[in-house]
């Protein structure tokens, strides 16, 4: 819950400032120099930019917990338990181990949104969040009907 209250937190902090950038932009729009108007029209691609990576990281977040209680609900989780290192993170040949089951389920049945969300699981309990985000964008994707790219 904790987590949850910081990046609602963020999130509204973000906002604030994406609205505070439109409304410099606007007055450096107004102004009556053409390089301050450049400007201001430049500024503006920032908070553009800024709330589309807010809404795609949002929405991002939203399908992958409804998958999430899903595969909750249906028992579905993986259940293996990675050893750590005394710093913490997991053991990287534990890690792997643990990863050639649900390597195995995404390859037997790549068209299996639930496979690839317990594969992107996995990464993300190793700590490889790129992979895991990889692999929860296919479930995410799949469980659409869409063809993951």
């Amino acid at each position: 819950m904790k987590t949850r209250i910081a990046a609602l937190v963020m999130v509204a902090l973000l906002t604030i400032y994406l609205i505070f950038v439109i409304n410099y932009s606007t007055i450096l729009i107004r102004a009556d120099e053409p390089i301050v108007n450049v400007m201001g029209w430049a500024l503006l691609v920032l908070p553009i930019i800024g709330f589309w990576a807010l809404a795609a990281e949002l929405f991002f977040i939203v399908r992958a917990e409804r998958l999430l209680t899903t595969l909750t609900e249906e028992g579905a989780l993986p259940d293996e338990v990675v050893e750590l290192l005394p710093s913490g993170r997991p053991d990287p040949a534990a890690a792997d181990r643990a990863f050639d089951r649900y390597r195995t389920e995404a390859e037997a049945e790549p068209n299996s949104w639930r496979t690839w969300l317990r594969l992107g699981l996995a990464y993300d309990a190793a700590g490889d969040r790129g992979r895991a985000r990889w692999a929860t964008r296919r479930a995410i994707a799949l469980s659409r009907g869409k063809t993951p790219r």
